[in-house]
């Protein structure tokens, strides 16, 4: 459990693939599936409420949008590279098994040899992770700035599946496939900091974060290189339980009220994991924003990117109390109080 007394979300920035995809695309793409099991057109949209959702073009570097990502935010909040104190890559996707990917990024931004640069990674709650271990840096004395980054690319392993979806057309594959078509691929930039460098810009604070595990479900979510199940039953259900939780610990560690918080950012999953956790934290469906519908769900990028088009738009105003609420494969949830 964290709590913060001195660290401020400065900006988030993020980068979105440039191609759009729709869930009807991808039905053509299966169709000998979907006509093998007797299933109407039309059930991935209805089953995820995503219409549409992005992807890179082949062979795009991830290094590069989260670079990209970087610079955004850097920009937003009036900082250089120089000023950054620790780099941390946090996506599922990586450039390679080594060297980390957060090196290609810092080369990118040209970071000071002094800055410390790795990989973080705990599937979709990476992001929120490097946020906890920079804001730790901060709270000790460490560091006055640090950069989370992250990119995910969904194009590659969505040919893969499709692939073997028309290979095997079994419903128990169709079952265990479906939440792999629900990838969409951006890249985000969380630039935290001590709240001591100028600009007109908003800094948010960082109120404190809470974590929990359940990792005797780490076998529902499996991405291996060309294929990856998910049993999204299974994962919903236990989530949910895992979820109520962590927001008790969350409104604990804080001492705060539900009712307390203005505004929540989910993890951008689908319709029916939305409406599920929501109602299970008791949480009104107009307290939250959500992209899922035109971006799916991207991952380490899903949240943070939301936070900062719900910003742009407006949704989030100064003075909110926000809640992340984060969950990943393996089961493990973090759950973040932020002062907008």
């Amino acid at each position: 459990m964290h709590k913060n007394t001195k660290v401020f979300i400065d900006a988030i920035g993020y980068e979105l693939g440039p191609n759009v995809v729709t869930s009807s695309e991808l039905e053509k793409r299966i169709a000998p599936m979907l006509e093998a099991l007797h299933l109407a057109p039309g059930q991935l949209q209805a089953l995820t409420g995503i219409r549409e959702r992005r992807w890179w073009d082949p062979g795009f570097a991830l290094s590069e949008g989260a670079a990209r990502a970087g610079r955004k935010a850097l920009a937003q909040a009036g900082l250089s590279a120089a000023d950054l104190g620790a780099l941390v890559y946090a996506g599922v996707c990586r450039e390679h098994s080594e060297p980390a990917t957060a090196a290609a990024v810092a080369d990118k931004l040209g970071v000071q040899p002094a800055t410390t640069v790795f990989d973080v990674s705990n599937a979709c709650l990476g992001v929120l992770n490097g946020m906890l271990d920079i804001a730790n840096r901060i709270e000790l004395g460490q560091i006055k700035a640090g950069l989370v980054v992250s990119c995910e690319s969904s194009r590659d392993i969505n040919d893969s599946m499709i692939k073997e979806m028309l290979a095997d057309k079994s419903f128990d594959c169709f079952r265990l496939s479906i939440a792999t078509l629900t990838g969409g691929s951006g890249a985000v930039a969380v630039l935290l900091t001590d709240g001591s460098f100028g600009g007109a810009h908003k800094k948010h604070k960082l109120l404190g974060a809470v974590y929990r595990a359940a990792c005797e479900h780490h076998k529902l979510c499996v991405w291996h290189r060309d294929n990856m199940f998910t049993d999204a039953t299974a994962a919903l259900k236990h989530g949910v339980v895992l979820g109520r939780e962590t927001w008790a610990d969350l409104l604990k560690e804080l001492d705060m009220r539900a009712e307390e918080f203005g505004k929540v950012i989910c993890h951008q999953v689908g319709s029916t994991h939305r409406k599920t956790i929501l109602e299970a934290l008791g949480i009104p469906e107009h307290k939250d924003f959500a992209t899922y519908e035109y971006l799916g769900n991207m991952g380490t990028a899903a949240l943070p990117s939301a936070a900062a088009i719900a910003d742009e738009r407006e949704f989030l105003v100064p003075g909110d109390n926000v809640a992340f609420l984060g969950i990943g494969s393996g089961l493990n949830t973090i759950m973040m109080g932020v002062k907008w």
